[in-house]
């Protein structure tokens, strides 16, 4: 039994995840898109899991990032991440991406990442 609010918030979000990955995987035709929120920044990167590498990343710690924005976590960052992440992507010749939304719901914030990647060219 779970003692305290934290771990049990610990084993529902590893619940969670392992229930998503069990479904999405990607290679390196069509990567899987993976978004990381902390309580400060907002992460995403473009994984190919059949190798285990990393294709391109994008968040906004990033020295290009924090040039453009001075907030880190609203709605127009996320818009802006997304769209770098689809240019670096572009960039490598990748069209077509997973979207791995991670423990968190598909909405707000995430949603916005996703429709920036969408304006920029990729299909998911």
């Amino acid at each position: 039994m779970h003692k305290d609010k934290v771990s049990l918030k610990k084993v529902t979000k590893e619940r969670i995840r392992k229930r998503i990955r069990k479904k999405i995987s990607g290679n390196s035709e069509r990567p899987r898109v993976h978004v990381f929120k902390s309580n400060r920044y907002v992460y995403t990167q473009a994984i190919d899991d059949e190798e285990g590498r990393v294709l391109a990343s994008a968040s906004t710690l990033e020295k290009e990032f924090k040039e453009k924005k001075k907030n880190y976590k609203n709605m127009e960052a996320c818009q802006l991440l997304g769209e770098m992440l689809a240019k670096r992507l572009k960039t490598k010749k990748v069209r077509k991406v997973i979207f791995d939304r991670g423990v968190y719901p598909y909405h707000g914030r995430i949603k916005a990442i996703a429709d920036a990647m969408r304006k920029g060219g990729l299909t998911f």
